[in-house]
């Protein structure tokens, strides 16, 4: 469900009850289009997310924290400058649209009062957050600038008049009429089914809501405006009337989940009666826990890509470069195990030097380490002497036999690099957050992959991240590392040689390792710790996964290993199906444990 003019004015609502004549304390930017402000508000604390994001756009009350850049960005210090120390007077929704006002007031540098106005539009890739002074309507700033070049009808510069995006000829559903709404609908497109008639004709109303709005006027959502009766007309009427009126200062916030595996469907403001007995909805208090609770894994999913593209690309590029190297080893590796054949040749031709005269092409011979004692002819070059012939033939077998050798070490090492840089590409895959997509670019670095960056030992300590914890239904603690510097600091560090260590075998995925403490870990705990390298591994979407495991004193790094690389002996493996609820499962049973 996206922001539609109900969830928008949920939030207006939520927020001019709880941060109304709030004093503005701090403003951070964590995201070129993002914005994090620390409000006070009778005696209580509260942080107001304000995001631009094309994917994610969204206002709403948070507690997540975020990294800040060490140095804030430009439309930062000038929020700052022109709103820190400020008190919020009024928070409004304009209209019916995606569209939040907040009035903010504030002293300037020689102690004038001025009103400067924020507004926050929240409309897919064209979100934006501006600063407007409220007085001449003139925008001071906004986070995303939209040139002429861009939009000719409404440049969004600094010194500019601000214009509000254009309504595109839709109906305000709060003061909009019967004959309004008809004639509205009734000059849809011929075979418009109402509910696209609908969303396209009223402000603030997405396609769900259409649907819900035709679902509790009884009539068929795909059913065409033309064939519409007057009863049909009022129906539809007073379904938008009632969804949205009763509503507009009394909401329930829900999120709509799957009714087998808890799965986040939908959210809304207020109850949908289209998804009743096909889905379950949990309520919440605040519609800003709800947003919080559905954006923040989309949110993340969504910027971890984008931070880790570049990552992507070079560890992708370097597999397909290494499988080709694999290849051409395999088949120079070939070419040199018919080295035998050179050395016959040589100790032939020596055998019949007194055969061969200088300038011929070649000779046939009796091949004595032939059993049936054939004759065999041995290729000759012309310009050289018998003897040069015959030193040449066992200079190409000294040659292969070494570099049999060495392409098969190189073999090896390739091998190892392919694994290596499968690990690592799961990990990026499976990167959530940006300090564990910084650990695999620092890990790139060290290892002297990607080109190193200077960076302080105070950057080092902000990027750490820790290892993902749960607890098994047994009450056994189960850690799984999230990358390959996690895998190694979990298997040689933290866990002590009685600890039980899993991995997928021959797939790339985590290291995890449950907690003993000396204690026998019963089966239960095993089979829930298989199925999370099973889900934390490359194999996650497969059945029959399986997972090797072994005490901790049986897994070894060999000298010059790479991270997360590791040999073992000794083991057991079990095949497992990991469940798509796993997680939440033992995150209960950790919840519970406390």
């Amino acid at each position: 469900m996206p922001f539609d003019g109900m969830v928008v004015s949920a939030i207006a609502h939520e927020l001019k009850e709880k941060i109304q004549k709030g004093k503005i304390e701090k403003i951070y930017q964590p995201e070129t289009d993002e914005i994090n402000i620390f409000i006070r508000c009778f005696k209580e604390k509260y942080k107001l997310l304000l995001s631009a994001s094309s994917k994610n756009p969204r206002v709403h009350l948070t507690k997540v924290d975020k990294i800040n850049p060490q140095s804030p960005p430009m439309f930062c210090m000038l929020l700052r400058k022109h709103l820190q120390g400020g008190r919020i007077l009024d928070i409004r929704q304009k209209e019916f649209e995606r569209i939040i006002e907040i009035d903010i007031e504030s002293y300037d540098e020689l102690g004038y009062m001025h009103i400067k106005q924020l507004i926050i539009e929240i409309m897919g890739k064209h979100s934006n957050i501006i600063l407007l002074d409220q007085s001449e309507n003139k925008i001071i700033d906004s986070i995303k600038r939209i040139s002429g070049d861009i939009n000719r009808y409404r440049e969004i510069l600094p010194g500019k008049t601000y214009i509000a995006p254009p309504n595109q000829g839709k109906i305000n559903p709060i003061s909009m009429t019967f004959e309004a709404f008809k004639k509205a609908l009734s000059n849809s497109s011929l075979g418009t089914p109402i509910y696209k008639a609908i969303y396209t004709s009223i402000q603030g109303i997405s396609p769900t809501v259409s649907r819900e709005i035709c679902f509790r006027a009884n009539i068929h959502d795909d059913q065409a405006t033309s064939n519409l009766s007057t009863n049909d007309y009022e129906a539809s009427w007073n379904a938008i009337k009632s969804f949205i009126l009763s509503s507009q200062n009394s909401f329930s916030p829900n999120i709509i989940v799957s009714k087998e595996d808890k799965h986040v469907v939908d959210f809304y403001c207020n109850y949908l009666n289209i998804y009743e007995g096909i889905y379950e909805s949990i309520d919440f208090d605040s519609i800003s826990t709800v947003l919080e609770e559905y954006y923040i894994k989309r949110d993340l999913f969504h910027r971890s890509k984008q931070k880790s593209s570049d990552l992507r690309k070079f560890v992708t590029h370097t597999i397909h470069k290494l499988y080709n190297k694999s290849q051409k080893l395999q088949e120079e590796f070939i070419t040199a195990s018919n080295l035998d054949k050179h050395k016959v040749y040589g100790e032939l031709l020596t055998a019949n030097l007194h055969l061969v005269k200088k300038g011929d092409a070649h000779i046939e011979v009796l091949n004595y380490y032939d059993p049936t004692a054939n004759t065999i002819s041995i290729p000759l070059n012309i310009n050289l002497t018998p003897s040069q012939n015959a030193q040449k033939y066992f200079k190409k077998y000294t040659k292969y036999k070494n570099a049999q050798k060495e392409i098969q070490k190189q073999l090896h090492e390739t091998k190892n690099e392919i694994q290596y840089f499968e690990n690592l590409l799961h990990t990026i895959e499976n990167a959530f957050s940006l300090a564990d997509i910084e650990e695999i670019r620092l890990e790139l670095m060290e290892e002297g992959y990607i080109k190193r960056k200077k960076v302080s030992s105070s950057s080092k300590r902000k990027i750490s991240s820790s290892p993902l914890s749960f607890t098994s239904s047994d009450g056994f603690e189960i850690l799984v590392g999230k990358n390959n510097k996690q895998n190694d600091q979990l298997t040689l560090k933290i866990a002590s040689k009685k600890d039980l260590w899993f991995h997928t075998k021959d797939i790339p995925g985590s290291h995890v390792i449950v907690i003993s403490k000396n204690n026998k870990i019963p089966e239960a705990t095993i089979l829930e710790a298989a199925e999370l390298a099973a889900f934390h591994s490359k194999g996650k979407l497969s059945s029959n996964v399986p997972v090797d495991y072994t005490l901790v004193k049986n897994v070894k790094k060999p000298s010059g290993a790479k991270p997360g690389m590791v040999i073992y002996e000794n083991n057991k493996t079990i095949y497992i199906t990991p469940r798509s609820n796993i997680l939440t499962i033992l995150q209960k049973n950790e919840s519970k444990s406390k």
